[in-house]
């Protein structure tokens, strides 16, 4: 026999005018959906309200800290923890509804997450596999990790679903670099002050490696052009986060 467990949708935003309203829709299944904005200054918080009365305003804290700031008040143990730049398939609402109702333990569910970028689905290539665990009971599971690459820790077993993910993670390729260069500093200023020295050999070859491996390995190539600038400048983020951990060393 299967039972309905609550569920809580837990989203995290800031200026997703664009986004929110996709995002929300694939939540519209949940008992509630809570919303964190950090102060939005275009229609995002008008937009989510249309979805949930729920819509709590926090200063950002960093992604760690902002997900499990959501995540502390959702009302329900269950919870499926969304990006406001994703949204959940039709069928993968439908697989997640399935197997929580069918669930006798706790359980993670992690999601098959593909990118659109460039007028492309990126089912291959440096961004894809992309498995991201998702579903949980917040009981036993919380964000950890170094910004910007959060991740939950949780203290049950993983399934992964078959049901795409769909992401939609920049506009466009100057929206990309800013990311890249926002990220890459996050990262680097993560590494320093965990005391990780700068290593030449790392600026030389980890950019190098992460080109090989979503390129040709993934099979990048096969996306076209669209896989080709992706497989770049995923390269150069790996390059600025060790040129600017090198930066912050010389300025110590």
């Amino acid at each position: 026999m299967s039972e309905h467990r609550p569920i809580s949708g837990v989203v995290i935003c800031f200026n997703e005018q664009d986004g929110i309203a996709r995002c929300l829709e694939s939540l519209s299944f949940c008992d509630e959906i809570v919303v964190v904005d950090s102060g939005s200054t275009d229609r995002t918080r008008e937009i989510a309200a249309r979805y949930t009365d729920r819509v709590i305003e926090q200063p950002f804290l960093g992604y760690v800290k902002q997900k499990n700031f959501a995540l502390d008040h959702a009302r329900h143990d269950w919870v499926i923890a969304l990006d406001a730049d994703e949204a959940l398939s039709p069928e993968l609402a439908d697989e997640i509804r399935r197997e929580l109702a069918a669930a006798r333990d706790p359980v993670g569910l992690a999601l098959d997450r593909v990118t659109w970028f460039l007028g492309v689905w990126h089912d291959l290539g440096d961004w894809y596999p992309d498995w991201q665990l998702r579903v949980f009971p917040r009981s036993r599971g919380r964000w950890a990790g170094r910004d910007p690459h959060d991740r939950i820790e949780l203290d049950a077993p993983v399934k992964r679903l078959s049901a795409k993910l769909l992401h939609w993670n920049y506009r466009d390729l100057s929206d990309q670099i800013q990311t890249i260069d926002r990220f890459s500093r996050h990262q680097a200023v993560g590494m320093f002050e965990e005391g990780r020295p700068f290593r030449l050999i790392d600026l030389i070859f980890r950019p190098l490696f992460r080109f090989f491996k979503g390129y040709f390995l993934r099979q990048g190539f096969r996306k076209g052009l669209p896989g080709f600038l992706v497989s770049v400048s995923s390269t150069y983020y790996v390059f600025m986060k060790y040129a600017k951990l090198w930066e912050l060393e010389q300025s110590r």
